[in-house]
């Protein structure tokens, strides 16, 4: 982000009056310098003036944040508040959602995703969506890594392709290793890559689905509570490949774990009661020394 200070536009707007909480919440106004988060660098995401309604309930209020490159971000908050409705704006997953409607701007890139002419397909292959649950096809292992590819042109193989002399086989398998290694799997997976994936542990399930959404090359990693299915071990398996993805990749995180946000991000967004971004600032700044009340309780477990 630059220098010039950016703020929330509707958030001067909606400290003249105290926003609706629930039991155990802190009345109090929102503030625009609380979530003027600052960073050096252009964002990858730019969000400005974001609004979301399903049928008329207004899911998402003016939500305007900058998403840094190559970092962890994390989005928490109590159920409802909007977290994973924001996360699937990202990637223009909510237009899959026939009651769903979306007002205003999010530029990736620089370039703004909600307009007309816009390739979703193109979109998604660079933004990748990890889900809550593991969600491997009915297919082999090999076969889970190499469908986006597949689908995309980008790896051609069988006896059609044989003949044409455009076999990719050798791709696929340089491909298949790739993409299992990046996301921790490859030794534990590597001499039974022909086996169905529904085979495999919850774990490895949804580091499977990581490698998956890897090799389409995205630039852009969002997660969906993607440990929350899983026992401690894979969970910490999780986390560890968050933390060296970021290193590669942006990575933007729904989590209802407070402490795996402390553990794994650089960045923590609070989402809170009714789809307002109360809070957005670096993740040590957001635990240790919140500058909304609403925020400190949340963390400290009096609502939510």
């Amino acid at each position: 982000m630059s220098n010039t200070t950016q703020t929330n536009p509707n958030a001067e707007a909606a400290s003249e009056n105290e926003q609706t909480t629930v039991v155990g919440e802190t009345s109090e106004e929102l503030k625009a310098e609380w979530v003027d988060y600052q960073f050096e660098g252009d964002p990858k995401f730019a969000v400005e003036d974001l609004n979301v309604w399903y049928g008329d309930d207004h899911a998402l209020h003016d939500i305007s944040m900058d998403i840094p490159e190559n970092s962890v971000t994390a989005l928490i908050g109590p159920s409802g508040c909007g977290k994973s409705t924001f996360l699937r704006c990202l990637n223009r997953m909510n237009d899959r959602i026939k009651v769903a409607s979306v007002d205003g701007s999010v530029r990736f890139d620089g370039r703004e995703i909600y307009q007309d002419g816009v390739d979703l397909v193109e979109l998604r292959k660079r933004v990748g969506q990890v889900f809550q649950s593991p969600n491997p096809f009915p297919k082999s292992i090999r076969k889970n890594i190499s469908y986006g590819p597949r689908k995309h042109g980008d790896v051609n193989t069988g006896l059609l392709a044989r003949l044409t002399g455009r076999d990719d086989s050798e791709k696929e398998d340089e491909l298949v290793e790739r993409s299992l290694k990046q996301a921790a799997l490859w030794d534990e997976v590597k001499d039974r890559l022909d086996d169905n994936a529904i085979g495999l542990s919850g774990g490895q399930q949804q580091r499977l689905c990581i490698a998956r959404a890897l090799a389409t090359d995205p630039e852009v990693i969002l997660m969906d509570e993607p440990a929350s299915a899983l026992d401690p071990v894979a969970t910490s398996k999780i986390e560890d490949l968050i933390v060296e993805l970021s290193e590669d990749y942006t990575v933007v995180v729904v989590t209802h774990n407070m402490q795996q946000a402390a553990r794994i991000s650089d960045q923590t967004a609070v989402f809170l009661t009714g789809g307002y971004l109360v809070e957005y600032d670096d993740t040590d700044k957001i635990f240790e020394n919140p500058e909304s009340q609403r925020v400190e309780d949340y963390i400290t477990g009096k609502f939510g």
